[in-house]
Formats: structure tokens, C-alpha cells, sequence
């Protein structure tokens, strides 16, 4: 098996790419701004939406990612809020895609553009390669375990911030958190940070591998919100861990908040904020 999935990332992955961008076309583009009422539902709350989109979708990249790597297995969100059972393969002997068919569920509904196609390939724990697509930006990142991150074709360097200014910290949406999450949360209300709500979860950490974003601190972790990006941000040269000053892992037990950052400095700063509080 690891021979096999060796082999699938020696080779070229435009078939992926090809299969998220395909995805979009055809089961979330067409529905940007076109939703019917019947094709929202509440999942947990009115916070917590899901479309027709998002189950087409993941139900096409399920097809196309299993046959461009056989053996391997998806868990996607609609498949694990379906069947929680799902989120074992993760710690399975078989390659795992790990799918967000629409990242940003609220923003599409809302019309916003801000919303993405997360695609992750893991084995064994391990982020292997990762495709961030927001096709209402044309914007496509891909990252790969050691070849680098890039956006649109170009390379991307997260960077270090400008000393001397505040650090803009993208933070889980209070909608999302409970009354002992925002306590902990609040710790970023300090000199030196500004924090703001989240948008899509995708998108911050594209942002933090572009630069343009500082770091982000978030309160859950299910790993179809995180495994993309993760990659993404190591790749770009930036960090990521949880309070209890471990590598976040995606098959979950992990001490929360975590954060990713755009370089160790700025991680250990926001990780040391967060853990003061707790």
C-alpha cells in the first residue's frame, strides 16, 4: 500500500486537480446564487447549513478520487455526518481523501464568493498533497508533502510579519464555539493582536500561506476544515500545533484550541496567549 500511494505522488496529479475543478462545475457553480429553499437544510443548527451542492459534490469527488487511486477511501463531511463510523478510516491502512465538498457553506448560501473545495490525500496520519479551490475567485492552491505550495502556479512563501504591528488572527466563529471556548478565545483580545471571526476555514489558511493573514486559532477539528490547509501553511513555510504544544493530528484527539501561523515565532505567541487562559 505504501509502495502504491509512493507511486500516485511520484506521478501527475493534474487528474486531481482536474476532478476538483470538475466537481465545482458541475454540482456548485451552477448553484452559486441559485439555491432553492428546499435545498437548504439545517444540519445542527442554523448555523450549520448543508445544500444539494455540497452532497452532489462530495458524492462526485468520491467517485473520481477512488478511481484515480484504487484502494484508497474518502471521508468526507456530508458521508461522516451521515455516518460518524466514516472517520475511522482515517486511521486505517488505506490512502484517505479527505473532502469538504463546499468549505464555507454559509457563505454560498449567502451569495459571498468566500467559500472553497477542500481536497486532502493522507495515509497513515500523514497530509500527503492538498488542492484549495475557490472557483468563485479562481483560485486554485496546491500543495504536495515536501515539493512546496502554490497558488495559480506560482509559489507561495508565507512569510514573517512586519514587526512593530498588530497581528490580524482569524478565530473560530463565535456561532461555533461554546461559552468555555470563547473564554479561552478571548485571550487573543490583547495589545499586539487583532482578531476577527473566520471565514471559510480554507480560505484563512490560504491567506496564512500567502501572507496576507497572520495566524488563526481555531476550537474544532474536524479534519475535512483542516487537513488542506495544514499542508498548505507547513508548505508555504509556516507552523501549526495546539496548546498543549503537540502537532495537530488528524485523527482527532488533540488538545484544543490549535493555531497555524505564517512562522514559529508566531505561533509559540499565540499558542502561549491561548494556553494562558486555560
Amino acid at each position: 500500500m505504501v509502495h502504491m500511494v509512493d507511486t500516485f505522488l511520484a506521478g501527475d496529479l493534474s487528474d486531481v486537480e482536474e476532478a476538483v475543478r470538475k466537481a465545482a462545475a458541475t454540482e456548485i457553480v451552477p448553484r452559486f446564487r441559485q439555491l432553492a429553499a428546499d435545498e437548504i437544510v439545517e444540519k445542527n443548527g442554523p448555523h450549520d447549513l448543508v445544500t444539494v451542492a455540497d452532497r452532489l459534490a462530495e458524492e462526485q469527488l468520491t467517485r473520481a478520487l477512488t478511481a484515480l487511486l484504487p484502494g484508497s477511501v474518502v471521508v468526507g463531511e456530508e458521508a461522516v455526518h451521515a455516518d460518524p463510523r466514516v472517520l475511522t478510516s482515517l486511521g486505517g491502512e488505506a490512502p484517505v481523501w479527505i473532502v469538504d465538498p463546499v468549505d464555507g457553506t454559509r457563505q454560498f448560501v449567502h451569495g459571498d464568493p468566500g467559500f472553497a473545495t477542500l481536497v486532502c490525500l493522507a495515509h497513515r496520519g500523514e497530509l500527503l498533497a492538498s488542492w484549495t479551490y475557490a472557483p468563485a475567485l479562481d483560485l486554485m492552491a496546491i500543495a504536495r508533502r515536501g515539493g512546496g505550495a502554490e497558488l495559480n502556479g506560482a509559489r507561495l512563501t508565507a512569510g514573517s510579519p512586519e514587526p512593530g504591528r498588530d497581528l490580524e488572527v482569524a478565530i473560530s466563529h463565535y456561532d461555533f464555539t461554546t461559552d468555555e471556548e470563547k473564554r479561552v478565545l478571548a485571550a487573543l483580545l490583547t495589545d499586539g493582536v487583532a482578531p476577527r471571526p473566520c471565514g471559510s476555514a480554507g480560505l484563512e489558511y490560504l491567506k496564512i500561506a500567502q501572507g496576507t493573514l497572520d495566524a488563526l486559532a481555531f476550537s474544532w477539528e474536524n479534519p475535512w476544515d483542516h487537513a488542506a490547509g495544514l499542508l498548505l501553511v507547513a508548505e508555504a513555510g509556516g507552523a501549526s500545533g495546539t496548546v498543549a504544544g503537540e502537532p495537530f493530528r488528524i485523527t482527532g484527539g488533540n488538545a484544543l484550541p490549535f493555531s497555524a501561523a505564517r512562522d514559529a515565532a508566531t505561533l509559540r505567541h499565540i499558542l502561549d496567549l491561548l494556553a494562558s487562559a486555560g
